[in-house]
């Protein structure tokens, strides 16, 4: 068979990998495209664009990077039709990805959705695009399944691919410090690096008693990061060892997103840190209607972890939000056990990868018998 899958971000070329791999084990004969990135393409599939040229964060930032993104669906829905896939596989990437599914429906092509847009959060009337469209969804996160039963849409709640990801690792090289670690995660994308990172660095001089460490984003220069560490020479730098760092961390800064849900499964206590541009948050706090903004809470329903958004970002909240983490030895136990309760409410699915590639083998077996 042959699958064509996009996914857009960093996070979505992880899942997208893991899906790859489950797929070619459904189907020894499987040919798939993708966009993506350096995971999907080792994992077995031909990839077309990596996600670094796709990735726009914010409002603002659409707008400015709008001809880009247009020539990049006019070229992503070519390449469709000459690959003449027997599904189409969208992961999350929500404002592309929609597009793609409109116009794929139109074409009479099976598409499958696999990590579901963040339709409760925002938009929740683009339900009614993905029931037209979408032929099947797979759905990673609890809470989902009713939400979109509300809408008399029936989706597969497959559990989230990071807890079989995350039990499963071990890391290469442990990161040994004479100090105890604390992890810093300020994003994946040039703009919100530089607007959190400095301030996550204005903070660790405040715990001389540890060793901060900062995860470079994948594809990003050196460079890019050395005027930001350059008054700062007690922090050091991992690079394609995020894993490693939260495993042998005590405490992270981590910013707003996926990164925020492996931090929990890995154990590690954090303060969640959130900042974009005014425009942008300005934009999406008048259309957002959920009441936090990381993964961790919005799951169990209650402020598991600190969030400091906009303007409570400042390198004081830090400081006294990390040092509540790092002095105060019950605080640190609650979040420990609320993770454990997290854990289990996300493994409920079972093998996310696994079942989400079965049902699309079953899609395009379903089509092509048609």
């Amino acid at each position: 068979m042959k699958y064509y899958i996009i996914a857009g971000e960093a996070s979505g070329d992880l899942h997208g990998s893991n899906l790859i791999k489950e797929l070619h084990h459904c189907d020894a004969r499987a040919n798939i495209r993708c966009w993506g990135g350096d995971k999907m393409e080792a994992a077995g599939a031909q990839l077309v664009k990596h996600y670094r040229q796709l990735a726009f964060m914010g409002f603002a930032e659409v707008l400015k990077n709008l001809p880009t993104i247009l020539k990049n669906l006019a070229f992503c829905k070519k390449d469709i039709l000459q690959f003449e896939p027997d599904v189409l596989v969208l992961i999350d990437y929500p404002g592309f990805n929609l597009r793609i599914a409109k116009w794929a429906r139109q074409q009479g092509i099976k598409v499958a959705w696999y990590i579901s847009p963040q339709v409760w959060a925002w938009k929740e009337s683009r339900v009614k695009a993905i029931k037209r469209d979408i032929d099947k969804m797979f759905v990673i996160l609890p809470f989902e399944k009713a939400f979109y039963q509300k809408w008399q849409y029936d989706v597969e709640y497959v559990g989230h691919p990071l807890v079989k990801v995350i039990d499963g690792y071990t890391p290469e090289v442990e990161l040994k410090q004479d100090k105890s670690i604390i992890a810093l995660l300020p994003g994946s994308r040039k703009q919100e690096i530089t607007i959190k990172l400095p301030l996550m660095l204005a903070a660790s001089v405040n715990f001389p008693g540890y060793q901060f460490m900062v995860a470079k984003a994948p594809g990003i220069e050196d460079a890019f990061y050395t005027s930001m560490l350059a008054a700062y020479p007690h922090v050091k730098t991992v690079t394609g060892q995020t894993y490693s760092l939260l495993y042998s961390a005590t405490a992270a800064l981590v910013t707003s997103g996926t990164a925020t849900l492996e931090t929990a499964l890995f154990g590690v206590p954090q303060v969640v840190c959130y900042k974009g541009s005014a425009i942008s948050y300005q934009v999406a706090k008048r259309l957002i209607k959920i009441k936090y903004i990381s993964l961790v809470n919005l799951i169990m329903d209650k402020p598991v972890v600190t969030e400091l958004i906009q303007d409570a970002l400042t390198a004081a909240n830090i400081t006294t939000e990390l040092g509540c983490i790092l002095n105060q030895p019950e605080k640190a136990l609650q979040i420990k056990k609320d993770y454990a309760a997290l854990r289990q409410l996300l493994s409920q699915g079972g093998d996310a990868s696994a079942a989400t590639a079965a049902g699309i083998y079953q899609l395009a077996c379903n089509n092509s018998c048609t």
